[in-house]
């Protein structure tokens, strides 16, 4: 999980005071003692948002600290104090209102540099953007996917109890890179990220601050990392509540770092400035996180490794019933959202299958969701969820009598593309009442069964199908498009597929096709009749195409569809496979062939633009 850096940066964690210099002396820096009294937000002058000159490690102070004798604080010699209420609602989207309680008196100083300046209410409304809290999750399961690139090879979604008041908080942990002190603070500004190639999904640089601030009031990172050989330990805090506890008027970030230090093999205090900026955001970290003390801080980082980031996020919010919007109880193997889990009592067949096919159960699963998040997720790498790995499902294994369709996308100023979409019928369809099409980019789920046919007499029931429109970008929240003339053109393609495919073989599923010759349809009525069940239960071999049709008369393209007594055109060899073609010209359908579906098919037609 990491961010790019930066030659300049609008940094919201910076230890920056406004003295006389901005780099700090190399030397050793012993431990000033501290006054006892709350730290007020407009004394923090070490964590004002300021730009600076990033600096190199090597201009960087080292304090010597130990796990087992750590520096003392003021609020370490204390017992540690369980938080009052947060004045602000629990709930996040009745949680925007914000009160400046003082100015900042540098704010306005003379001689200082112009900068952009950031209300902590824009915390809030930044994180509106997830009308769901799975969508927020996954932005932080993107990241360590991403981290795939650096070594990364699981990343763990968990229960997390708060040890001041033992309320659940959501940790996500991973074993990639890790971020070093300057990408941590590009992490937690706004807008910075080098991930611009195709091989990583996020691109905005705003994932990690709308997805925290959707499922929690309060998030803190600690991150390890091993960057020029030289190890880092960084630790970031992202608060609203501190922030509107204290009333401040800007966005404050406290954030410490460590470095390793060889010569006494231990981890010693990284000094961007000196020990009173250090030792002020340390307090500020053991006063408003989980952990009262720097060893409870550092003690975080034991199961992190030699690199990885772990993310832990807490006073997670309430739904508008007052109940925690995250479940961790109903499921000790998952987590679900309240209240999302709506199962009717039925003894009805087909209302059972619908609402157990993952189509709905991901709407409330975690887990579900996680299973078809990513449509390919390398073999090397696992999610983790509640201590057990999330196993991936291929909706394609799901569907019968697939086809794969060739579409082309008309895009000026780009070479041809070619988007391979597979559709089908899902297993257990008509009674299985789900369609649509899960339409990826860059391997990562937008849109989970997009509805494109939507009709009151159940035409396109039970279709549903799969593709990677990475040509096509994707709102900010990853939950949707950008409803541009490309995704316009896309929609019109698949409900022209959906609906195609529908005509050609719904019959294998007891429709009554009125596209068949009336001798076909008859025939096809009196094989159903004569199994003596319905069509839903009808066994699959007399629904599949397999049966010898000599009277089939070979088409060429143009030409009007000619059906055999199965309403099936067989032209191709028992063991092609071949592809149906979408192009502006019109559309080519030949249908996938394997050795238990050997439907065989082909037909052209020309759609309207």
């Amino acid at each position: 999980m990491r961010s790019g850096g930066a030659a300049e940066v609008i940094d919201l964690s910076s230890d920056d005071d406004g003295e006389s210099l901005p780099f700090p002396s190399t030397s050793a820096v012993t431990v000033a003692p501290s006054s006892t009294r709350d730290v007020k937000p407009y004394e923090l002058a070490d964590v004002k948002p300021l730009l600076y000159p990033i600096q190199h490690p090597g201009c960087y102070a080292l304090v010597p600290v130990k796990d087992e004798d750590p520096v003392p604080l003021p609020l370490a010699a204390k017992a540690p104090r369980v938080l009052p209420p947060p004045r602000l609602c629990r709930q996040f989207w009745k949680s925007g209102e914000y009160v400046v309680a003082r100015r900042n008196p540098d704010a306005d100083a003379p001689g200082g540099r112009n900068r952009l300046r950031i209300n902590p209410k824009f915390l809030h409304s930044n994180a509106t953007s997830h009308k769901w809290a799975f969508g927020a999750i996954a932005e932080l399961l993107d990241n360590a996917i991403d981290e795939v690139n650096n070594g990364a090879t699981f990343v763990r979604v968990n229960k997390f109890t708060n040890p001041r008041d033992g309320s659940p908080s959501l940790l996500v942990q991973d074993d990639g890179g890790g971020m070093d002190p300057d990408a941590l603070r590009c992490c937690m500004s706004f807008g910075f990220s080098d991930k611009q190639s195709d091989a990583f999904i996020g691109q905005y640089g705003n994932g990690f601050k709308t997805s925290t601030m959707r499922l929690g009031a309060d998030v803190i990172v600690f991150t390890q990392n091993q960057k020029n050989w030289t190890p880092t330990r960084s630790i970031g805090l992202l608060s609203y509540t501190f922030l509107m506890e204290t009333g401040c008027d800007d966005v404050l970030v406290p954030t410490v770092d460590y470095q390793y230090d060889l010569t006494t093999a231990s981890y010693t205090q990284l000094l961007r400035h000196n020990q009173k900026l250090f030792s002020s955001n340390l307090a500020i970290l053991s006063k408003w996180s989980p952990f009262a003390s720097e060893a409870e801080l550092l003690k975080q980082f034991d199961d992190i490794g030699e690199h990885g980031t772990k993310i832990i996020v807490f006073n997670l919010w309430f739904n508008d019933d007052g109940d925690m919007e995250l479940d961790f109880n109903s499921d000790k193997k998952d987590i679900l959202i309240t209240g999302a889990q709506k199962k009717v009592k039925t003894n009805k067949h087909e209302k059972l299958m619908t609402q157990d096919y993952i189509a709905n159960r991901l709407r409330y699963s975690l887990r579900a969701y996680a299973s078809i998040l990513y449509l390919r997720v390398p073999d090397s790498f696992r999610i983790i969820l509640r201590g057990q790995d999330v196993e991936p499902h291929n909706v394609v294994n799901d569907l019968l009598y697939r086809e794969c369709v060739l579409y082309k996308p008309q895009i000026a100023g780009l070479p041809e593309l070619s988007i391979v979409t597979t559709i089908g019928f899902v297993k257990g369809a008509p009674d299985t009442d789900v369609q649509g099409f899960n339409v990826y980019h860059k391997n990562r789920l937008i849109t989970p069964f997009w509805k494109v046919a939507s009709n009151s007499y159940g035409k396109g029931r039970g279709v549903v199908g799969i593709l990677d429109a990475s040509f096509i970008k994707p709102t900010h929240d990853k939950q949707d498009f950008e409803k541009s003339v490309l995704h316009q053109r896309l929609e019109n393609r698949l409900k022209e597929m959906t609906y195609e495919y529908w005509g050609l073989h719904c019959h294998r599923l007891g429709y009554d096709n009125k596209s068949l010759p009336k001798a076909s349809r008859a025939l096809y009525r009196a094989k159903q009749t004569g199994a003596g069940s319905s069509p839903a239960s009808v066994p699959h071999q007399l629904l599949t195409a397999d049966i010898p049709t000599s009277s089939c008369v070979q088409s060429s393209m143009g030409q009007k569809r000619n059906f055999d007594a199965l309403g099936v055109i067989s032209d191709i060899n028992n063991h092609q496979t071949k592809a149906r073609e979408t192009s502006s010209m019109g559309i080519y359908l030949f249908c996938l062939v394997t050795p238990t579906h050997t439907l065989r098919a082909r037909t052209r037609y020309t759609p309207q633009n």
